[in-house]
C-alpha cells in the first residue's frame, strides 16, 4: 500500500489564494506573493516567536492594503497569496536554498531544519502550486479572450538592512525586459520627492525569483516587480497613498511600454 502524502491544511484554514476582480476591466494583473502572514496550525508556528511573526521576515508588510487599493482605483484582477514566505516562498523556485528557508534575515525558523521530503512536497503542493496555478490560469483565459495583459507584482522591503540605512522609497525590479520597470522609474522619480531604486534594494533573477522570470518573462507580457519601503505603507494613509500614486504612473509607464 502506497503510505498517505502528507495533509499540511485543515479543512477549516483558508485557502491560500485571494482572487479578487477577476472580472476586472484593466489590462493590469496584480500578484502579491507575500500578502499574508497565516502558518498551518499543523506546523505549529514553525516553533518561531510571536515577535518574529510580525516582522517582515514572515510576510510584506503593508503590501495587502496597497494591493487591495490599487486593484480598486485601476479596476484590476489582483491575486495574492496569504501563508507565510516562512511556509514557502512563493517568489522562490520549489527546491531553492531560500524556498523554505530555516534562517531568515538572522532569526532561526526552527520548523524548516531537516524538513522532510513529502512534508516540502506537501507546501509546496497545497501553497506553491494553487498560487501559482490561479495565476496560469488567469493569464491562460486573457489569452484566449485576446485581452491585453501587464503584470504587476507588488513587494514591500525594510527600511534598514544588514544595520545599513536603505535610502530608498520605492524600486523597480526586473531581470531581462527592462521598459516597463524604467518608464515607471521614471515617472515615479520626477517629481522630485523620492528615491527610487533601479534594481534595489533586489534584482530579479531566475535563480532567486519565480513570479517574473515565469509567468512574465516566459510569457512574452508586459512587466514589473514594484517594491515599497515598509514604513510608507504601515498604516492606511501610506497605503492609500501608495496605491493613488501607483495608479497613475501604472497606465503611463504602460503607455510609454511596446
Amino acid at each position: 500500500m502506497t503510505p498517505a502524502k502528507p495533509v499540511l491544511l485543515a479543512p477549516d484554514e483558508p485557502a491560500p489564494v485571494v482572487d479578487l476582480r477577476p472580472d476586472g476591466a484593466s489590462p493590469f494583473l496584480l500578484v502579491c506573493d507575500h500578502a499574508g502572514r497565516r502558518i498551518p496550525r499543523a506546523l505549529r508556528d514553525l516553533g518561531v516567536v510571536d515577535t518574529d511573526l510580525t516582522r517582515h521576515i514572515a510576510w510584506d508588510i503593508g503590501i495587502e492594503g496597497v494591493a487591495r487599493r490599487l486593484a480598486d482605483l485601476l479596476d484590476a484582477h489582483l491575486i495574492m497569496q496569504i501563508y507565510s514566505r516562512l511556509v514557502i516562498d512563493c517568489n522562490r523556485p520549489p527546491g531553492s536554498p531560500t524556498s523554505i528557508a530555516p534562517l531568515s534575515d538572522g532569526s532561526a525558523i526552527p520548523g524548516n531544519e531537516n524538513v522532510a521530503m513529502d512534508d516540502a512536497a506537501a507546501r509546496v503542493r497545497e501553497i506553491f502550486a494553487p498560487y501559482h496555478l490561479a495565476i496560469e490560469q488567469c493569464l491562460d483565459a486573457r489569452k484566449g479572450a485576446q485581452r491585453p495583459t501587464i503584470l504587476v507584482s507588488l513587494h514591500s522591503f525594510t527600511p534598514v538592512y544588514g544595520g545599513i540605512a536603505r535610502p530608498w522609497q520605492a524600486g523597480v525590479l526586473y531581470n531581462r525586459d527592462s521598459t516597463m520597470a524604467h518608464a515607471l522609474r521614471d515617472l515615479l522619480h520626477a517629481p522630485g520627492d523620492i528615491v527610487v531604486g533601479d534594481n534595489e534594494p533586489y534584482s530579479v533573477t531566475d535563480d532567486t525569483d519565480y513570479t517574473i522570470p515565469v509567468h512574465g518573462e516566459r510569457r512574452g507580457l508586459v512587466h514589473v516587480a514594484i517594491e515599497i519601503r515598509q514604513d510608507l505603507i504601515g498604516d492606511e494613509a501610506g497605503q492609500e497613498y501608495w496605491a493613488k500614486r501607483l495608479a497613475e504612473t501604472l497606465p503611463k509607464s504602460a503607455s510609454l511600454s511596446p
